[in-house]
């Protein structure tokens, strides 16, 4: 039960093993051992790995078929840290533009950013802000916030295909990005895109 939940939660947040062993100071062996249930984290480890989960110590033993308590998805304040652009050759992160109001559960987890630039219109627009929750992977299809070892960072569609990583565009009249080779060595994904709002 335990490693069943485990590998469930650990894919469903598009946490690698590798990024979990860094969190917890064990070995990423010790992350795959737990995943085939031959062997258990010791409960200070359970207890700090329930909490990067988003669950209970509990529902990942087992104990409980309820995953976490409801969340209270208030307003929260998060922080719009920059720009990215929605085409190439922009910094990631460089303003400050003070807050945004955003309802989620954990809200140190979230940052905005303004789109500019308009390779991802009509769906997103020059000036709107986007929602982005950090994580350090992203299922194909996602709509990520990217950065190359250059520091260019950008807003597409994240696609892998073959060896290759290819950002998609939305709009037609930009030729997709084809991150590939050692290129791939230095694509860091900033985060997951999960709303935009229009500009303000």
């Amino acid at each position: 039960m335990f490693h069943e939940r485990l590998r469930a939660l650990r894919k469903e947040k598009g946490f690698s093993q590798k990024y979990l062993s860094e969190q917890l100071n064990v070995t990423q062996q010790a992350v795959g051992k737990w995943e085939t249930g031959r062997s258990s984290p010791d409960p200070s480890t359970l207890a700090q790995l329930a909490s990067l989960l988003d669950t209970s110590a509990d529902f990942l033993l087992g104990l409980t078929s309820e995953p976490q308590t409801a969340p209270q998805l208030n307003e929260h304040p998060i922080p719009v840290i920059g720009t990215v652009r929605a085409g190439y050759g922009c910094f990631a992160f460089e303003e400050d533009y003070g807050v945004e109001y955003a309802c989620v559960k954990d809200p140190a987890n979230y940052f905005y950013l303004v789109v500019k630039g308009d390779s991802m219109e009509p769906r997103i627009q020059d000036g709107d802000l986007a929602l982005v929750r950090r994580q350090p992977t992203l299922e194909n299809g996602d709509l990520g916030v990217m950065v190359l070892g250059d520091g260019e960072g950008t807003l597409k569609k994240y696609i892998q295909r073959g060896n290759a990583v290819v950002l998609q565009a939305f709009n037609p009249n930009y030729e997709p990005r084809i991150v590939k080779g050692e290129e791939l060595n230095h694509l860091y994904i900033a985060g997951k895109v999960v709303e935009t709002k229009a500009k303000w």
